[in-house]
């Protein structure tokens, strides 16, 4: 007779296959029969992480470093979401013990490890590691690691062992990550014309299925809703209010589209003592995701409990609170889905304030095809004609939407806050009641890390070395962007 499965073996299995939500159930009867459970815990963290709801996991993940602080696999997932969370060097000295010893969990350690150094500049401890070798070169995400440090004395030569990597039999994310870091790398190098060929394979490659239509219909649902002059949120917004949704109180949120220059503006008010930056967090996707599981939402608003509303509200204080700076008394948001997420912050954060960014639509474009996003969610940046129907329904949809939605918002352009950043900083910053304070004119003294494709970027003081980028693409781009770029032009100061 076989042996029956322990839940511990069950919630592991389940985790293989990637059964997330199964492995959660299994992970929460272990909890229910046992709440301290080490086990239990840890299991119901991961399949929370695999499914992308971090704040849950955040809380399951304390309760299991509480129950066992010293274990490989838990300080692991900590380090992952400090560095997630611009704590790197915390996140750093997590891992390092672990990645130069020879528990079970050394191997994951060490390529962590290895990427926040890299995303971080520290090019000098992750070329001693790469010199050293160890356990970890048998791993598949070795060649990357390796192809990164051949980039610090010959960027040509890594960018041919990058898109080797592309083309083998890698797993598919390092393919991606590869063929993209290739093109960065090309590009860096003046090498124009390769470095779109190598996006455009490693887009060919490992970009799977994507269907923009049904990307783009309930957007432009929403947007046809708006330009009607119809808020069909404000009453499930004042019905949750009556029955106890109370304002939010120093949450501020960035609406723009990737590449928009958000990180420069996140890193700048970062710098204000009254402001804590949060990077990209999972609050507002965890919020989306719950609404869109309500088959009213967002059509019928008025059906949705308005416990679920004041419970959702009440998560993402928590997570944000978690991961604010000690002292400060505003939090910037930076998550990427806000701009077509306004309804929910008007229905779940009423009292929260958005600053919209735009920036030439020829240099986001320019910059989102030679970049590594997921595949699935961001589909549409395999495509220049993609990324400009991205860009025109984004700009048809915010300024109606924050205006009739009543968001108090304020709008920044790149090219003019890079202009005169005192000006646009000071903007931002009366939007929040909060003084002007000249260290957010120095963002590249911020000691914050930013988990973002403008991680070494931002360490430089503000510059217009990225304005006009599209020019080194200029044969990229037709007269159908003619229209775009004019609207832009005339948003300018």
């Amino acid at each position: 007779m076989a042996s029956r499965e322990t839940p511990a073996e069950q919630i592991e299995r389940l985790l293989r296959v990637s059964d997330a939500p199964g492995a959660i159930r299994a992970a929460s009867a272990l909890i229910a029969s046992s709440p301290t459970s080490f086990l239990g815990r840890l299991g119901r963290c991961r399949a929370l992480l695999m499914m992308g709801r971090v704040i849950e996991a955040e809380r399951d993940l304390a309760a299991a470093l509480a129950a066992s602080p010293k274990d490989d696999h838990a300080n692991l997932l900590r380090a992952t979401l400090d560095n997630r969370y611009g704590r790197a060097e915390e996140g750093i000295a997590r891992l390092r013990p672990m990645a130069l010893g020879r528990g079970p969990q050394s191997v994951e350690a060490m390529t962590t490890l290895m990427d926040i150094l890299f995303q971080t500049g520290k090019r000098d401890e992750l070329r001693e590691l790469v010199t050293a070798g160890g356990a970890w070169t048998k791993d598949a995400r070795a060649a990357v690691h390796i192809a990164r440090v051949q980039s610090f004395d010959d960027p040509l030569a890594a960018a041919e062992s990058m898109r080797a990597v592309l083309r083998g039999s890698y797993p598919l994310q390092q393919r991606r990550l590869a063929g993209f870091e290739a093109a960065g790398l090309l590009d860096k190098a003046g090498q124009f014309r390769d470095a779109f060929d190598a996006a455009r394979e490693a887009h060919a490659l490992t970009g799977g299925d994507f269907d923009i239509e049904v990307f783009m219909r309930p957007i432009a649902e929403q947007a046809a809703r708006i330009e009607k002059g119809e808020n069909w949120i404000a009453p499930t917004a004042k019905r949750a209010r009556e029955a106890g949704l109370a304002p939010v109180k120093g949450v501020a949120i960035m609406v723009a589209l990737p590449r928009s220059g958000t990180t420069l503006l996140e890193q700048m008010l970062d710098r204000h003592p009254q402001i804590s930056g949060i990077g990209e967090y999972d609050g507002l996707r965890a919020i989306a995701d719950d609404l869109e599981a309500n088959p009213g939402w967002p059509r019928r608003p008025e059906t949705i409990p308005t416990k679920l509303l004041c419970d959702l509200q009440a998560l993402y204080l928590e997570g944000a609170d978690r991961i604010r700076r000690p002292g400060a008394s505003w939090i910037f948001d930076k998550i990427l889905r806000t701009w077509r997420s306004l309804p929910e912050i008007a229905a779940v954060l009423p009292g929260a304030v958005c600053i919209n960014v735009h920036r030439d639509p020829r240099d986001m474009a320019t910059s989102i095809f030679l970049s590594y996003f997921a595949p699935g969610t961001m589909g549409w940046t395999r495509s220049l004609s993609w990324t400009r129907r991205v860009i025109e329904m984004e700009r048809r949809l915010i300024p109606r939407a924050l205006d009739l939605l009543e968001i108090p918002h304020q709008q920044v352009i790149y090219e003019d806050l890079v202009e005169d950043p005192a000006k646009h900083a000071h903007r931002c910053l009366r939007l929040m009641g909060l003084e002007m304070d000249e260290r957010v004119l120095k963002p590249e003294h911020n000691p914050r890390a930013t988990v973002t494709l403008s991680a070494l970027q931002v360490r430089k003081p503000i510059n217009r070395s990225s304005i006009g980028r599209w020019k080194n693409y200029e044969w990229a781009f037709d007269s159908s962007w003619d229209k775009l770029v004019a609207d832009h032009e005339a948003m300018r100061d």
